[in-house]
């Protein structure tokens, strides 16, 4: 089962009801505590640990991992900021029987930190002693293991409290991962993220996932025993004018590679010759007008528009007449940015079935102001996605994906060798292949980003866009042995 992503509010809930069910918060502080004592075996030598305590529940799961980490022979300090202030906090800290001193000012490199201070919970900067140690730890780079988050970085929005917060290399969280655990500013801060279990159930209806195969796999469009090339579906991608082709193929390609049976490339009259010289497997075919554009797509089930289409009120009507078909429609580059006067008009022509594709400058003009405005990301794609009427996927590290009805889901295997010219050419061409077999649009872009990243972090470096078809099927491979 696909994991969920929980806000603060919601894992306090999911707190709030183990408790209600009958187990103490002492219980789970304990839980938490040894989890993180146990990471921190797993993965660093003996050495000298210093604990910063603060004052709530975060602070109480600090006591008790050094109070487990002593227990293993781990020489252990706490440095406690403030007093426990809370119950269960105030009976960790009782049975923690090392010595406790306060903050020291200047953190040193042969020490293991764990900070306890604030967790996600935290909604106001850090502060006084607790700020200048935040700066002090980054400086000096020493080696910090987080419970919960970093503490400055918020919980819900991944985002430095007041520009300050203490950096992880490692951070331990309990049961689910929260929006601070999954966005790019907040899982830099984070470092390698341990998700633990201590026992919690998630009691909120959720509509945030993790973007992993859990979430789509049991849907994926294998091929039946007796399938033919039309019934993996038929894909059609819109090519711009002789000397803007290459993104076209890199669509196509991409859509075949993924499973699509029968690929064609719609091409105005002018680049029939230079894309019939690059193109095998992949069919070609011509089109004048809106209309005659129109009648080439007729029969298919996915087209893709938007690839070096070129940006005008030609590749406007195109993307209008293309709507007309009903064919489901991947939106991506020219053909968002050919709506930047008038996105509305460009509403008018989606559905659900749709998706639009932008980086973030083209969401920008389509949906201006709304990433400027949003706590982060995924409230923006999500709201994008309720206005526009189509799923929307937001490219970034943290690939979100937004249904029109609610559900969203963040990629957590983003890779930088992806950041090269034609990787999003590739990656509508993955999208549009899966619709064109019949996945759902909310899953297939959701795969297809997937599916895309891993291919990305398979080659590593030297990666160009031309290399990631040709990289999809070890992957699809992979997932068809697990399915």
């Amino acid at each position: 089962m696909a994991r969920e992503i929980l806000t603060v509010a919601q894992m306090a809930a999911a707190d709030c009801a183990a408790v209600a069910g009958g187990t103490p918060t002492q219980v789970l502080m304990e839980r938490a505590g040894e989890a993180v004592a146990a990471a921190i075996r797993d993965r660093y030598a003996r050495r000298p640990v210093v604990v910063w305590c603060g004052p709530g529940d975060n602070g109480g799961d600090g006591y008790v991992a050094a109070r487990h980490l002593k227990r293993r022979g781990w020489p252990v300090v706490v440095e406690a900021a403030f007093p426990p202030a809370t119950e269960a906090a105030r009976w960790a800290a009782s049975r923690w029987k090392g010595e406790v001193r306060p903050l020291s000012p200047r953190p040193a490199l042969e020490y293991l930190y764990i900070d306890a201070l604030f967790g996600a919970g935290l909604s106001r900067p850090l502060e006084g002693q607790v700020a200048e140690l935040a700066r002090a730890a980054r400086e000096a780079g020493v080696q910090v293991v987080a419970v919960d988050t970093p503490s400055g970085v918020h919980g819900d929005t991944g985002r430095a409290l007041g520009g300050i917060a203490f950096r992880a290399e490692t951070t331990v969280t309990f049961h689910r991962r929260k929006p601070a655990h999954v966005l790019a500013e907040g899982r830099d801060a984070c470092g390698e993220i341990v998700l633990a279990d201590i026992g919690l159930e998630t009691v909120d209806a959720v509509d945030l996932f993790e973007n992993d195969p859990e979430l789509w796999l049991s849907r994926f469009p294998w091929p039946a025993f007796d399938a033919h090339k039309h019934s993996r579906g038929r894909l059609k991608v819109v090519s711009g004018e002789a000397w803007n082709t290459g993104a076209a193929r890199l669509s196509a390609r991409g859509g075949l590679r993924i499973g699509a049976g029968a690929v064609t490339v719609l091409s105005p009259p002018s680049a029939l010759a230079v894309n019939a010289a690059h193109l095998e497997a992949v069919m070609l075919a011509p089109f004048e007008s809106d209309a005659e554009l129109a009648l080439a797509a007729e029969e298919a089930d996915a087209v893709i528009i938007g690839p070096a289409a070129g940006v005008g009120e030609a590749t406007a009507r195109n993307l209008q007449a293309l709507a007309r078909t009903g064919a489901a429609m991947v939106v991506d580059a020219d053909a968002l940015t050919s709506f930047r006067y008038d996105p509305e008009d460009l509403f008018a022509c989606l559905d659900r079935d749709d998706v639009l594709t932008p980086h973030p400058g083209e969401f920008e003009r389509v949906f201006t102001g709304l990433l400027a405005k949003s706590p982060e990301r995924i409230t923006a794609a999500c709201e994008a996605a309720r206005r526009a009427g189509a799923v929307v996927l937001l490219k970034g590290p943290d690939t979100v994906v937004a249904a029109p009805d609610g559900r969203a889901a963040v990629l957590l295997n983003g890779t930088p060798w992806l950041a090269t010219a034609g990787s999003g050419d590739v990656l509508a061409g993955f999208i549009g292949g899966l619709i064109a077999q019949g996945m759902e649009s909310f899953e297939a872009a959701c795969a297809g980003a997937w599916i895309h990243a891993a291919c990305g972090a398979r080659h590593g470096p030297g990666l160009i866009a031309e290399d990631l078809p040709g990289l999809a099927p070890a992957v699809l491979g992979e997932l068809y042995a697990k399915r």
